[in-house]
């Protein structure tokens, strides 16, 4: 399996993930040049992905959707409830049929029963958001941001794990200090809102002589209330696991899953 970070962030996510040459882009939050030519980085073209899979409604994720679809053809697969919000709430443009998968359920794309993706329930402040693992020949990655909080259902899958993208949002002296109203850090802070550097290398400290993850990248870092040292620095307090950290403005390396 190849994993490929486009962008992670508030400004936009993008992931791109490879099986056996399924190609799928999860989240399409940045724009289809930047996605094309971020790919293009990698040797992949943008029109050879098979799906785009959406986590849920939030424009950072979810905002250049109607572009991947009309312009690469793509299908999106996208869950009910997630699809009336993002609809709704933005502005899409013309959008074909979309394709569903349910919360809490294992999919496949169609002639690819050899990729299973299951969707999981996230407690994050949306309609119906999820965080996946993608499993196919006994190996399996977890895409966990916009969580919510360290969920009991989130420390049960990471020692199932041999690679994880987790978020790790903002350190909480600079979200306590930072010029935020009270009420977005309440909403950040929250138990709908975003981990911490602590609750994420908690998280993974909690199952580190347990787990088989191969490397963790930390995804969706505030630009505002985080720094990619600090993150690293807690999480090395915490762990002594590989960890990488997605950029919220570049490619990332291509990571994979032996």
């Amino acid at each position: 399996m190849k994993v490929i970070s486009l962008q992670s962030g508030s400004n936009g996510n993008c992931i791109y993930v490879e099986a056996d040459g399924l190609r799928l882009l999860f989240d399409a939050g940045i724009s289809g040049k930047q996605a094309q030519l971020r790919l293009a980085e990698h040797n992949i073209d943008i029109n050879t992905i098979d799906a785009i899979i959406i986590s849920h409604e939030h424009i950072d994720h979810v905002k250049c959707a109607g572009i991947y679809h009309r312009k690469f053809n793509l299908p999106i697969y996208i869950t009910p409830k997630t699809w009336t919000a993002a609809y709704k709430q933005h502005n899409l443009g013309a959008i074909g049929t979309v394709n569903h998968f349910a919360p809490n359920s294992t999919f496949y794309l169609p002639d690819r029963p050899d990729v299973a993706i299951t969707a999981i329930p996230t407690h994050h402040d949306c309609i119906d958001g999820s965080c996946f693992v993608i499993e196919h020949n006994q190996k399996r990655l977890g895409l966990c941001t916009d969580l919510g909080h360290a969920f009991p259902e989130l420390n049960t899958l990471i020692p199932t794990l041999d690679a994880l993208i987790i978020e790790s949002n903002f350190d909480p002296d600079m979200l306590h200090h930072s010029a935020y109203p009270i009420h977005t850090q309440r909403r950040i802070a929250g138990p709908h809102g975003h981990l911490s550097n602590h609750e994420a290398a908690s998280s993974l400290q909690t199952h580190a002589d347990h787990a088989n993850l191969q490397w963790v990248l930390l995804a969706h870092l505030s630009e505002n209330n985080n720094t990619p040292d600090l993150a690293a620095d807690t999480h090395i307090e915490h762990h002594q696991l590989t960890t990488h950290i997605a950029s919220r403005f570049h490619a990332s390396q291509a990571f994979h899953i032996e």
